[in-house]
């Protein structure tokens, strides 16, 4: 390895390896092998395990937070603001597989050891998305929720993409499978921005 890329090479290789196998499936000595080197050598160039996962995390929510502040900052007015958002996280999702994966693991107990990732994580975007919009929506209608609703969605339908009418499923990297669940958000959530009370 290159000693200036070593880092860099060995987090990118263990975010492969976490969002594949999740932190409980992932070994140091896989990242060793991949590159052909001593367990040891990682370690010196980026830490222990645990160490490299709270690395990876960081760097999956600040990838996350950089497209959702992006959003925020070139937003229309109004409830169009809201479908900005949503479009722009589903792109995100769709172009960092990775991020999707990782949390994924996490939600079925994986890394669960390592607590508060929500906390340092989900929640800041949440409460990050949540100011912006708050105005936009409407008065019963919890926007936590709502920003939970978008989250589940597009995770569940990244994940599984969605049941065919007829038979088997439609994959959602399927560019009219992939238009058509925006068009249905958009919808859900329009309807949930104009409720009434």
């Amino acid at each position: 390895m290159e000693d200036a890329a070593e880092p860099d090479r060995i987090i990118g290789m263990a975010t492969r390896l976490f969002a594949n196998l999740g932190y409980d499936g992932m070994s140091l000595g896989m990242i060793a092998d991949a590159f052909g080197v001593p367990v040891s050598t990682v370690t010196t160039a980026a830490g222990d395990k645990r160490r490299l996962y709270l690395t990876v995390m960081q760097r999956a929510f600040e990838a996350e937070r950089e497209a959702l502040q992006s959003a925020m900052d070139t937003c229309p007015p109004g409830r169009a603001c809201v479908h900005h958002i949503l479009d722009a996280y589903i792109d995100f999702h769709v172009g960092h597989p990775y991020v999707r994966a990782l949390w994924a693991h996490r939600w079925v107990s994986d890394a669960a050891d390592i607590p508060d990732l929500e906390n340092h994580y989900p929640r800041l975007l949440f409460r990050l998305v949540g100011s912006r919009i708050k105005d936009e929506v409407p008065a019963g209608v919890n926007t936590y929720y709502l920003l939970g609703m978008m989250v589940w969605c597009v995770h569940g339908f990244l994940g599984s993409g969605v049941l065919a009418a007829d038979q088997g499923m439609l994959p959602a990297d399927e560019p009219k499978v992939l238009a058509e669940f925006r068009s249905q958000m958009h919808l859900m959530f329009e309807g949930m921005l104009t409720a009434r009370q």
